[in-house]
């Protein structure tokens, strides 16, 4: 009977990634200026933010943002061990065995998304058109274009 219970306990505890910090994570975007909406390649969106996703860890995406009177602006989300993921994961060793280290390994829960917090700036876009150049006025008379004085002659006697 107390095998059961060991082997039942050792089968709960499977995956302590997994147990101490879940399969999802949440992400934060803000932008500079605020209240841009926000997108994700994974279809989330906020109408202003600053705001927060929650995404899979194993998820990898792309965000972006808009402001009217602004250049959108994107950015690549990745996933990365994190430290305490890690930690998790080695409990697997002591506790979880395999089938606990397939089990994170399965839901990304050893994974992080980085950079989190997303901070995006967003340039204002440039002047509609920019006027030509502008001519020079010609000059009202220029000095070369004044008559020059005749000598007179006398006869010759």
């Amino acid at each position: 009977m107390r095998f059961v219970l060991i082997i039942a306990a050792a089968a709960s505890l499977a995956g302590c990634a997994s147990i101490t910090r879940g399969s999802t994570n949440q992400v934060t975007v803000t932008t500079e200026p605020a209240g841009a909406s926000v997108r994700t390649s994974m279809n989330h969106s906020c109408p202003s933010s600053p705001c927060t996703f929650t995404v899979g860890r194993k998820d990898e995406f792309i965000v972006t943002a808009s402001k009217p009177g602004y250049r959108e602006a994107t950015m690549p989300v990745k996933t990365r061990i994190a430290g305490s993921g890690a930690a998790g994961f080695a409990g697997n060793v002591l506790v979880g065995g395999v089938i606990g280290m397939g089990v994170d390994a399965a839901t990304g829960a050893t994974l992080e998304h980085y950079p989190n917090p997303i901070v995006l700036a967003l340039q204002p876009e440039a002047p509609a058109s920019a006027p030509g150049p502008r001519r020079k006025k010609a000059p009202a008379s220029s000095p070369a274009s004044k008559p020059v004085a005749q000598a007179e002659t006398k006869p010759a006697s």
